[in-house]
Formats: structure tokens, sequence, C-alpha cells
């Protein structure tokens, strides 16, 4: 369905939701050196659980969730679970930069899921756009993937495979939120899908635990990874779904580069290089084009 909302009824929604899922990547790289990957992943999922159930409750929507609870806890686990274990550990090895401007791919994935899937066929541009983003993948992937340790003992390859496969997670979870839980009040698809991923993560949580106490900075940005970046995001990122819909609320991701760099930079002192600037470049005007966002005039 096409959303005939102007863009001054979203817009603020949608930079909210860019600034928020942008400073996600800080929050994780933060949380992820202290705590490991599933246990950050497992903890900011929790956190947004007890969030939003409250929430979800006071507005008795509690019925809804119980109607959808397995539909919705299997978006869970396709859009936070598994997505965000997979970044919290590729975080472990590669930049806030780099993995937020691999996180730009999502649109593109999720076009070729909703191809493959729901038969949204692609035609001219958007084929284009499909050939041009994957080769901004690959040449990104060229410069920073590698599967020798380097001087530091890092390897690269897997942290850049981890980020495009939560994509992937990204991709199918938009289709299948846009297939089986179109008109899903916004608050009751996100609460039930942090439920359903606490749920995936619970034992992984447990059984991976830090041996030694984190920091209150590393809980501090778990706190801020929980509430902010997932419990209020999510509520955004379903409510623009509703009202304009998947392709375009993916749309954001071209955005949390810009933040996610520069939170980067600020706070973490990483540096951005041209090569990872082009590339973003050619992944996100070739997604663009994947998804139709440009099209060309037709004359009257």
């Amino acid at each position: 369905m096409k959303s005939t909302a102007p863009p001054s009824a979203w817009l603020p929604e949608y930079l909210l939701l860019a600034a928020l899922w942008g400073s996600s990547f800080l929050f994780m790289r933060l949380g992820t050196v202290e705590f490991g990957a599933l246990p950050t992943a497992g903890v900011r999922v929790a956190i947004a659980s007890l969030f939003l159930l409250p929430l979800l409750l006071y507005k008795g929507l509690g019925p809804q969730l119980v109607l959808h609870w397995k539909k919705v806890f299997f978006v869970g686990l396709l859009n936070s679970g598994i997505p965000f274990a997979l970044f919290s550990f590729a975080l472990l090895s590669i930049s806030t930069g780099l993995s937020s401007i691999l996180n730009a791919t999502v649109p593109l994935f999720g076009a070729l899921v909703a191809w493959v899937w729901l038969k949204d066929r692609p035609h001219g541009l958007r084929i284009l756009g499909l050939l041009i983003g994957f080769v901004g993948v690959a040449l990104l992937a060229s410069g920073k993937a590698s599967f020798k340790p380097n001087a530091a003992g890092v390897t690269t390859g897997w942290a850049v495979l981890a980020c495009l496969l939560a994509c992937v997670c990204y991709g199918i979870s938009a289709s299948f939120t846009k297939r089986y839980l179109g008109g899903m009040p916004s608050l009751v698809t996100a609460t039930g899908s942090q439920l359903g991923a606490t749920l995936g993560l619970a034992l992984p949580t447990v059984w991976l635990w830090p041996q030694s106490l984190p920091s209150a900075r590393a809980w501090l940005a778990l706190l801020a990874l929980g509430v902010l970046c997932t419990g209020v995001a999510y509520i955004l990122y379903f409510r623009l779904i509703e009202r304009i819909g998947a392709a375009k609320s993916l749309t954001v991701t071209f955005v949390v580069p810009v933040f996610a760099v520069v939170y980067g930079t600020i706070f973490l002192g990483e540096v951005v290089s041209s090569w990872m600037l082009m590339c973003g470049a050619i992944i996100v005007c070739g997604t663009a084009l994947s998804i139709g966002l440009f099209k060309p005039k037709t004359v009257a």
C-alpha cells in the first residue's frame, strides 16, 4: 500500500530513528568488549522487553500479543536476536563506521528477499541498482575483509560476513512482517519481537556470561541500547512501516551511517577512510535504485 502521508508527518521520527540506530553501534562496541557478543545482545533485548512490556499492558494490547505470539516472536529472532548478536561479534574486530556502512545494505537484501519470496520482481533501474549495490559491497569487503590475522591479531573477514548475514536477517524480517503482521499495532510487534529475542538468547547469554563483573560504563551502554536504541527505536520503526511501508522505512539505514560515523569519530577516535566513504556511496546509490527510490520521469 502506497503511503500518501506528507514527509512532515513522518520525517522527524525517521531522523530520530536514524540517530538512535546510529548510536547503537557505539553502545554495542562499549558493551561487547566487556560482556561479549551474545551476552551483549541478550541483555539488550531483555532490557528492551522490560521497558516495552509495561507499556503494552497499559495500552491493553496484551491479548493481541497472545493471539499472534508465534509470528511476533519469530520476527524477534530474525529482526533482533540474531542480528544484534552478529553485529556485537563484528564490533570486536571492525570499526563502528564500517559496520554501519555495511548495515546500509539492509534495503538491498530486503529487495532481493521480496523478489524471491513475495515475487516483487525488480525491473530496469531496480535490477541495475542491485548490481551496483553488490559491486559496492564487494569493493568494500575486498578492501576491509581479511581472513588472515593482522598485526594486532584481528581477523576482519568473519566480522564483515557477520554484518552481511545480519542484514540478510533484517531483509527477511521485513518481508515476513509485511506478509504476516500487516496492520499489527507497532507496540505489539516491537514488544513481542523483543520478548522472542530474549527467550532465544537467554541460554547463550547465561552460558557465556563474563567471569569478571563488567564496569558501570558497559552497563550504562547496554541500558541505552535496550531502552533507546531498541525499545524506543523499534516502536518508531514499526510505526514507520505502518505509515510509509517497509521498503521506504528500510531506507533509514542510508542515514544511520552518518550518525554512526560522527559518534565513532567523536567518542572513539575512529578514522573513516576515503575508500570506505566511496564504497558506502556506491552501496547507498545502488540500494536506492534497487528499491525504486529513484524512478525515471515519464513524458506525457
